[in-house]
């Protein structure tokens, strides 16, 4: 084992690519969407519970917060989509290249972003 290497263990020195970010984003955008699940369903359940449950509900999806947390949750499927498009796009076989990878993963960022302010305004 060579010992004279340099070692950097500050993460944050560290450049990545903008296709690194990409790819770290879309595993944590399906974190969300995991634990979204949980939350969208617990809602479904407490609308059909009883009548009186679901007008408590829809004044609880009024506030401010609630808005916040369901803007977050879309924002984070609307990534998820996006970014999985473009691993559906890779598996034929189109944007293999580090030129394709860079160029997808920028055509992400871009419709990402897009499509995420496009719902914070839909939601607001």
């Amino acid at each position: 084992m060579n010992k004279n290497r340099p070692v950097n263990l500050d993460i944050s020195t560290i450049r990545l690519p903008i296709t690194a970010y990409v790819s770290i984003l879309h595993r944590v955008s399906g974190v969300i969407l995991f634990g979204v699940v949980a939350l969208l369903l617990w809602t479904l359940n407490a609308s059909l519970s009883s009548e009186e449950s679901f007008v408590e509900l829809a004044d609880v999806l009024g506030s401010p917060l609630v808005k916040f947390i369901v803007w977050a949750s879309l924002s984070a499927l609307a990534y998820h989509l996006v970014a999985g498009v473009r691993h559906l796009i890779m598996d034929i076989g189109i944007g293999e290249s580090k030129e394709g990878g860079l160029m997808g993963a920028k055509l992400v960022a871009i419709f990402a972003a897009v499509l995420i302010v496009l719902l914070g305004v839909w939601v607001w």
